[in-house]
């Protein structure tokens, strides 16, 4: 079973709320992403604890398993934890490309044991939201941009980093970020 590949430049939602997951990070301050980030480890952890046919089933062929989708979380916490260590070591830098189709595939996401998987995604999430706590008031504003252009300051890059875990949980289970809160 295949997953069709994302290609939506998903930067809009740092100017609107996400009609999808009901998340507005217009609303978001980034002095709170680190707490963000922690309630939302705390979700997907108790998703993973849910029955292994339930964590591993997809909803429909072309919809990824809560596990597969907790699998992409971890990795995107990884990934933007690295990317934010760049941006507070180096002067506007550029982040290499990351095919997370090609990572879901390529390290089985669907085939991962849950246990394991909630344990690395609640390392890498309080990792990342330690990350964040320790950027001080004059880095807020330190850049970075994608290879793809897209431009970030680190204020906006916490913001856009925290609806892809919140808009996960909607898609592993259909929970709006209002009913959530």
């Amino acid at each position: 079973m295949t997953i069709t590949p994302d290609t939506k430049d998903w930067t809009w939602v740092l100017e609107k709320a996400c009609s999808e997951c009901g998340f507005d990070s217009t609303a978001t301050q980034p002095t709170d992403v680190a707490a963000l980030l922690r309630a939302n480890v705390a979700q997907w952890v108790q998703i993973l604890a849910s029955p292994e046919q339930l964590v591993r089933t997809r909803p429909a062929p072309a919809v990824w398993s809560p596990l597969e989708y907790a699998c992409h979380v971890r990795d995107v916490f990884r990934k933007f934890d690295e990317r934010l260590t760049f941006m507070l070591e180096e002067d506007n830098p550029t982040f290499a490309n990351w095919d997370q189709d090609a990572t879901a595939v390529e390290h089985k996401y669907g085939e991962q044991n849950p246990a394991t998987v909630s344990n690395d995604l609640a390392r890498a999430g309080e990792k990342l939201a330690a990350g964040f706590e320790g950027v001080t008031p004059q880095q807020w504003e330190r850049r970075g941009r994608r290879s793809d252009g897209a431009n970030f300051t680190i204020a906006t890059f916490s913001r856009y980093l925290i609806h892809d875990p919140i808009h996960h949980v909607h898609d592993a289970t259909g929970k709006r970020y209002a009913d959530q809160s």
